[in-house]
């Protein structure tokens, strides 16, 4: 029996569309609160008067809760159904962002910020689960890409608008429009969502013998590998379009809008080829560590550094859905735990990428240096995708 194959499938293995574009609403709410977040860190740090290094703790703390509290928040439920379980986390979620909207100075914001981010790790990788059980085997990774695609498409169209949102009417709107999208995105799964036939609930505590497994901690490393390499350069991208590309500040919101059409692109890609799981992760790497070498290198064009930015996001995002659709397939018996732990992974890798830009910015490579860091990252997943194929072809 497949390791993701824990809840009895229903008889009809035809594929949920329903359901996943609702899963898909929910993801894309998700990630439009987690990024929207960069675009609003000026009028914050203002009106809260804070310095802007302290605001963007904001997004540090988001990312940390997801991945300390993620898992916790999936441990803590191990009894509870899944579909309940989505229910609950999204509304955690909304509740986070209603506190941020009304917070009135900095450590109610952040408190808002971490509760949110709790609901959205218990979300993320319940749906993860959810949409892999729900199709045929052969059609996981495709039904994960689906998912992940409101994740996409949050930032092609989600954040951009959510700055638009908070540069027009105050950064608390942004918050308030956020929580009423997680409403709606909240019903959507209510009533898309099927219920799953009963089964015997897993103990509690049980699956953790999954993670023994090396090719588990392998894959949880291409997951950190992966997100560090992106956010390196993406956390730090704005200075260096303005500064040595050349872009208004008007025009990075363009520009980030064909970034996001990357990710796009990407996130197809790997729904569509990520039955070869391992190649694909190892492919999306190489083409990342290129992509962010070659934007270091061309950053005073603003045609190469807007092409390179395309191929960045496409390459990161390719590897999403392998990631996912490999780990849990790996964590025999703890599908999802395993994808709880997968969304900690990758926001390591995106904090860690994000710390790793900043020591690099101020380098004397300055605005070039966060690509630069951020293709050491992905060449260091490289390391893990070789391991992992090695020690696969071992008995």
């Amino acid at each position: 029996m497949s390791a993701v194959t824990v809840v009895k499938a229903a008889p009809s293995r035809s594929f949920p569309r329903l359901a996943l574009l609702a899963l898909a609403a929910g993801a894309f709410v998700m990630c439009t609160a987690e990024f929207v977040i960069a675009g609003l860190l000026p009028d914050i740090a203002s009106d809260l008067g804070v310095g802007i290094s302290t605001a963007g703790l904001l997004i540090s703390g988001y990312a940390l809760a997801i991945v300390i509290g993620g898992p916790l928040f999936v441990v803590a439920g191990t009894r509870v159904p899944r579909r309940r379980l989505l229910v609950v986390a999204a509304a955690v979620f909304v509740a986070g962002n209603l506190l941020s909207a009304v917070a009135g100075s900095y450590g109610p914001l952040m408190a808002g910020r971490v509760f949110g981010a709790l609901g959205q790790g218990a979300f993320l990788a319940t749906a993860s689960v959810v949409a892999a059980d729900l199709v045929a085997p052969a059609l996981r990774t495709r039904a994960i890409a689906l998912v992940f695609a409101g994740g996409t498409a949050a930032n092609v169209a989600g954040s951009p608008l959510g700055a638009l949102v908070g540069q027009q009417l105050g950064w608390r709107a942004t918050f308030w429009a956020v929580a009423a999208l997680g409403v709606v995105a909240l019903a959507a799964v209510v009533a898309a969502v099927p219920t799953p036939p009963p089964s015997s609930p897993a103990p509690r505590g049980s699956g953790f013998g999954a993670f023994r497994s090396r090719q588990v901690w392998l894959t949880l490393a291409i997951g950190v590998a992966g997100p560090g390499g992106l956010f390196a350069a993406y956390t730090y991208i704005a200075p260096l379009l303005t500064t040595a590309s050349g872009f208004s500040p008007r025009a990075i919101a363009p520009v980030l809008a064909l970034f996001g059409i990357g990710l796009l692109v990407g996130n197809s890609i790997g729904g569509r080829f990520g039955g070869a799981q391992l190649r694909l992760l190892g492919i999306a790497l190489g083409v990342l560590a290129a992509g962010l070498l070659g934007l270091a290198a061309g950053a005073r064009s603003p045609v190469v550094a807007t092409g390179l930015l395309v191929v960045v996001g496409a390459g990161a995002f390719a590897m999403v859905a392998p990631f996912m659709t490999r780990l849990i397939g790996q964590a025999e018996g703890a599908p999802l735990l395993a994808a709880a732990v997968g969304g900690s992974a990758t926001n390591s890798g995106a904090a860690l990428g994000a710390y790793l830009g900043g020591v690099a910015i101020d380098t004397p490579l300055g605005v070039t240096g966060p690509p630069v860091a951020g293709a050491a990252m992905a060449a260091a997943g490289l390391l893990a995708v070789a391991l992992a194929a090695r020690y696969s072809r071992r008995p």
